[in-house]
């Protein structure tokens, strides 16, 4: 794999804040309990779908704090000398769909708030779509062997 011009931390802490979020955001869906992941010692945590949201929660604000880091350093002085590849223009797109997808589910689950069960709907579906075009897209970048986001100019 070649060496990516912006610092590695970055890439691996994304990595492993999407595959942490695809994971409490598949058990929020009981899953655990159906296929007894629950009973494997030290994973019975994953069936309480509480303490999963709030980890979900709590991994989406660390992505979302990530997602704003690049944002910064690619507006102040990345734009300069780095360029987005097509597949890395398309993640960021998706990335910045399931931000603001997660952010309406985050809004919809206050207290007080109600929405259209169409409104509802169309968020999910939204979240989940997107999820599956980002991991559909990350498997064409390496099936490709070019998962990089942006390259020198």
């Amino acid at each position: 794999m070649k060496a990516r011009p912006y610092p590695a931390w970055i890439s691996r802490l994304f990595i492993l804040l999407v595959a942490a979020l695809a994971f409490t955001g598949l058990l929020q869906m009981p899953l655990a309990k159906r296929y007894a992941l629950t009973t494997i010692p030290g994973m019975a945590w994953t069936g309480d779908f509480y303490l999963v949201h709030k980890i979900h929660y709590v991994l989406g604000a660390a992505l979302l704090f990530l997602a704003a880091l690049v944002l910064v350093n690619w507006l102040k002085s990345w734009k300069h000398h780095l360029a987005l590849t097509g597949l890395g223009l398309a993640r960021a797109v998706v990335v910045g769909g399931l931000l603001v997808s997660g952010l309406l589910r985050v809004y919809r689950n206050l207290p007080g708030v109600t929405l259209d069960p169409a409104a509802i709907l169309t968020i999910e579906w939204t979240h989940l779509t997107l999820v599956m075009v980002l991991g559909v897209l990350a498997l064409v970048a390496l099936i490709r062997r070019a998962s990089a986001y942006a390259v020198r100019k």
